[in-house]
């Protein structure tokens, strides 16, 4: 029997895992940093160590798995191409709703006459010529997403929309009706544009997976963990992006299962940018029905019910304003100190000196600019091009590369489309001065904070005494967040016990925090979890014993840990689910809205099964492409009948079929 490799590709680290072909065992595991903007560097380092360290060759691989986080992160910190939407048949006011404005944060929106009604029919002709006219005027995208109105009762509108723009451009097209069979059409766009922004993000992390197996001679098939932990085909990823969401998280939920053999708890994994927070109920993670949540926005995402926050080892620390001085961590992540002091120490180190030498801290807080493009980027604006120009030689000091008030902002415009990084101190720095690792560079994280300890509060005094000081204050404030996170996850998942008070308020309710102090007066107060917590992370093991005692519960954080996502990766099973509707438009007719449009039949019975069978027929086939020859098929009936004056009446009914099972573990030429 072959082995399966399992990969998962975080905002700071690329971990590969080997198991035995029947996934009992871990032979073989390696971490390397992802590199940044060719992935491809980290992505071999890691695969190439775990196959070392397993003694297994590459041809002895026979399935290949991979789980990421970048189009999590990607969301939280709203990252990602510059896309159009192509908006078919709704009102202007549409855009406003389900976040949807905010989601296109400014992008570009083709309004068409066009789209269906409710029962597939068309409600005014599509207007390519528009369409085509307007595409032609744009500039600087790098994709597009399509949603008409009512595109899952007939995607005929989408699918012209589509293949007239990929005929025009060239670019990837993301139809609405392809992510979701819902109704909702601004939510639906949402979630095409969320795809359509991530695309590009998704496709170099897969050719940088491919082209490495192809070149060490591995035939395995490449599987890729969707946002609900089952698994799809490397091309299906490409296609549909959007549901890798959470992937990395639902990976983590898996490994956690698998490597602890736990029923239930919370399983909290730590990253560099974001920590994910499930719950794991008779070993599985909980399906979330509403979709999966990420950075804010509302997605059709069928995903794990993980709630991330913007807090890793990488995350930035700031210094709020007032007189305390208190530090917050995140959403942001910047590059660790240490870290770029690895790559570039006679810059960071000459820089740190420079400063050290001065009375108080530097104008630009010690920090750095660290270009992420591999060939100079098109279509900025002038301050923008100004401020990459004065980075084309590589990372500099931010003091160096922001020259004005007036260039702050085009840096911050850099960073969001994800062609420049700031570095600047995090947890990860904070660790290196704590001796918790070693890994990178301490003498210059030692000095980075030594710097950031001379920031004012608002009383005028340093925020702290030293860089040990700020350091234990730092590492303090990760077990804080943290403590807050798992609270949130918490109350959220102990649904209808708290009335309507939100989760984050009731973490932070003062009887809350009364408990967890074991306030002891005229009422007395015990407050704590009710299940472990499962740590998992390459910090976890430096942070999560702290969050245990602040919350009194036991802290499991289990061999491998720090792997855990990439060994997720490679024990989930294949699931691919197709849902669709029959309605009841009147006058005797029920129409089962397939893959190819509507068909119209005379009573419902043969409307559903006709569905019943368009779908069955599609997801059998996305199995099979997924490797899985033989699926398990499992239909699910929602139908909506009422009794009226004596007689049983049909309303309509939604059909979800779902095909399972394990992939056939063969090198793709048998």
């Amino acid at each position: 029997m072959g082995h399966l490799l399992g990969i998962d590709t975080g905002g700071t680290y690329t971990d590969a895992a080997v198991l035995d072909g029947a996934a009992t065992r871990v032979l073989g595991r390696a971490k390397a940093l992802t590199s940044r903007p060719d992935l491809s560097t980290g992505v071999a380092a890691a695969i190439d160590a775990a196959l070392a360290a397993a003694d297994v060759t590459p041809a002895q691989i026979d399935m290949v798995s991979l789980s990421t986080t970048l189009a999590t992160n990607a969301l939280v910190e709203g990252q990602g191409g510059r896309v159009a939407l192509v908006f078919i048949g709704f009102d202007a006011a549409e855009l406003s709703r389900g976040g949807l404005d905010v989601a296109l944060n400014g992008d570009p929106v083709i309004a068409l006459a066009g789209g269906h009604d409710h029962a597939g029919s068309e409600a005014a002709p599509l207007d390519l010529v528009s369409l085509s006219s307007q595409v032609a005027a744009l500039e600087g995208v790098t994709g597009f997403a399509v949603a008409a109105r009512f595109a899952t009762r007939n995607p005929a509108h989408e699918r012209a929309a589509r293949d007239a723009i990929r005929a025009q451009t060239g670019l990837p097209v993301t139809c609405s009706f392809e992510l979701s069979a819902d109704l909702g059409g601004p939510k639906r766009a949402l979630t095409a544009v969320l795809n359509a922004r991530l695309i590009g993000m998704i496709a170099s992390l897969i050719d940088a997976v491919e082209a490495h197996l192809a070149k060490i001679g591995t035939g395995a098939r490449l599987m890729v963990v969707r946002g609900d932990g089952a698994l799809i085909p490397a091309d299906l990823a490409r296609r549909r992006p959007i549901e890798t969401i959470l992937s990395g998280p639902a990976a983590s939920a898996a490994g956690a299962a698998w490597l602890t053999d736990t029923s239930h708890a919370l399983v909290s994994d730590i990253g560099g940018t974001t920590t994910d927070i499930c719950q794991l109920t008779d070993g599985r993670p909980r399906i979330d029905p509403q979709g999966a949540l990420v950075g804010g926005f509302r997605t059709m995402v069928e995903a794990v019910a993980m709630r991330t926050w913007g807090l890793g080892g990488d995350s930035e620390v700031h210094l709020q304003d007032g007189l305390s001085g208190d530090l917050r961590l995140g959403p942001r992540r910047v590059m660790p100190i240490a870290l770029l002091a690895v790559s570039q120490p006679t810059l960071v180190h000459a820089a740190l000196d420079l400063a050290l030498t001065a009375i108080g801290p530097p104008l630009d807080g010690g920090t750095f600019a660290v270009p992420l493009w591999s060939a100079p980027p098109m279509g900025l604006d002038k301050r923008e091009a100004l401020v990459a120009s004065r980075l084309s030689e590589g990372p500099r000091r931010t003091g160096d590369v922001v020259l004005s008030r007036m260039e702050a902002p085009a840096l911050a415009r850099l960073v969001t489309r994800g062609l420049v990084m700031v570095a600047g101190v995090t947890p990860s720095d904070a660790a290196h001065v704590l001796g918790l690792t070693d890994q990178w560079d301490g003498p210059a994280a030692q000095k980075a904070l030594t710097l950031f300890a001379r920031r004012r509060r608002g009383d005028g005094s340093c925020c702290a005494a030293d860089a040990g000081a700020l350091a234990r204050r730092i590492i303090d404030q990760v077990t804080a967040q943290t403590a807050d996170c798992l609270l949130q996850a918490a109350f959220a998942d102990d649904a209808g016990a708290w009335g309507d008070a939100t989760p984050d308020a009731l973490a932070r309710h003062p009887l809350t925090r009364a408990g967890l102090a074991r306030h002891n007066g005229l009422i007395a107060t015990q407050l704590s979890l009710a299940v472990p917590v499962i740590g998992l992370g390459a910090s976890a093991a430096s942070y999560y014993g702290a969050v245990g005692d602040a919350l009194h519960t036991r802290v499991i954080v289990p061999e491998h840990a720090d792997v855990a996502n990439a060994i997720g990766a490679v024990v989930g099973q294949v699931s691919q689910h197709a849902t669709g509707t029959v309605s009841a438009p009147g006058g005797g007719r029920f129409v089962a809205h397939l893959s190819d449009g509507p068909a119209s039949y005379g009573d419902p019975d043969t409307a559903m099964d006709t569905l019943i069978a368009d779908l069955t027929a599609t997801v059998t086939a996305r199995a099979a492409d997924a490797g899985v020859s033989d699926p398990q098929i499992n239909v699910a009936r929602d139908i909506n009948r009422a009794e009226v004056e004596g007689s049983d009446t049909f309303y309509g009914a939604t059909i979800r079929v779902t095909a399972r099972g394990r992939p056939r573990i063969a090198r793709d030429s048998a």
